[in-house]
């Protein structure tokens, strides 16, 4: 188990049965990327990653 599955699965106990929007999300991640400048990089490809999930010429 990597570490960061212990914030996954608390995400997951604590807003698991909410319904939230791709805007909601992109604020949120904004917020942290400004309290947080370090992660810029990492959420950058997290949410590209996201943002390309359906593409079929991408390679995951």
């Amino acid at each position: 188990m990597y570490f960061t599955d212990r914030g996954i699965e608390e995400l997951a106990q604590r807003r698991g049965e909410e319904e939230v929007t791709f805007e909601w999300l992109a604020d949120q991640l904004r917020t942290f990327v400004d309290l947080n400048p370090d992660f810029e990089v990492p959420v950058e490809r997290l949410a590209t990653w996201l943002a390309r999930l359906d593409d079929e010429d991408d390679d995951l």
